[in-house]
């Protein structure tokens, strides 16, 4: 059933990583996989929350805000997160100048029955940096930045 794949819990990415990949989705020009991406870094929310956040969740009275809370699918438990400064610069780049509703998804499938952060977004994410795609999976953004702050703070 797993042949192939490696299994047991996947890595964080290292701060070089991230700028690596933010930098790599800058070029490209693709805004929408730099927000889900910086989103994903900053929220630690599971992908099944990054994708069901609502405008209303991350921006109010026409601004993004600094902090965004969500109540969580699986534990149905409030949390809040960080909004960063380059998150936020993002996101009103996504937005184009014209705020959506905030029960509009900053997230818009393009294909109806793919509303989701899968891994192959990660993979293809990492992979463009040299790294192991096998070796990283959703879990791993969601790690990212509490394995961050730990490495600063101890």
């Amino acid at each position: 059933m797993n042949a192939g794949k490696l299994t047991g819990q996947k890595p964080a990415l290292k701060m070089k990583e991230v700028w690596s990949i933010r930098t790599r989705l800058e070029l490209e020009g693709d805004v929408r996989k730099l927000v889900l991406f910086n989103l994903a870094i900053d929220s630690k929310l599971r992908g099944c929350d990054l994708v069901r956040l609502k405008v209303g969740d991350v921006a109010a009275g026409g601004h993004v805000k600094s902090r965004g809370v969500i109540i969580q699918k699986k534990t149905g438990r409030p949390v809040q997160f960080e909004i960063t400064e380059k998150t936020r610069r993002s996101l009103i780049a996504l937005f184009g100048g014209r705020m959506p509703g905030a029960d509009d998804y900053p997230f818009q499938s393009r294909l109806e029955a793919s509303h989701h952060l899968s891994s192959r977004h990660v993979q293809v994410w990492v992979a463009s940096i040299g790294l192991n795609p096998a070796t990283y999976g959703t879990h791993s953004l969601r790690r990212t930045k509490a394995a961050l702050i730990y490495r600063k703070t101890g």
